[in-house]
């Protein structure tokens, strides 16, 4: 039964056009951000300030927004030098769409 509630919390986590649009920009962070001083796109991910900057939204909507995505377990946060970075995680989110096939 706990699939289920996994389930849930990821279809509530993309039951948003900004997070959905965090995780097509992550998809590609190369092609969608320039080079970072402190973090490698692909190694740390991208930096909150950059996504919030694309989602032109205040800072705390996208950390909240961001927030929603790493508690379903779609992006990993990344602490580097004061900044958080973020990346998608492709098994988990792999995971995810396993187990919706199974379950609808």
């Amino acid at each position: 039964m706990a699939i289920h509630v996994d389930i849930e919390t990821g279809l509530k986590a993309l039951a948003s056009d900004k997070r959905l649009y965090v995780l097509e920009l992550l998809k590609d962070p190369v092609g969608n951000f320039p080079p970072q001083v402190d973090g490698d796109l692909i190694a740390d991910g991208v930096c909150a300030n950059w996504l919030t900057e694309r989602l032109e939204v205040s800072q705390p909507t996208a950390a909240r927004h961001l927030k929603v995505l790493t508690d379903a377990g779609f992006i990993i946060p990344t602490r580097k030098k004061g900044w958080v970075f973020y990346r998608r995680d492709e098994a988990a989110i792999d995971q995810f769409k396993t187990a919706i096939r199974e379950e609808i």
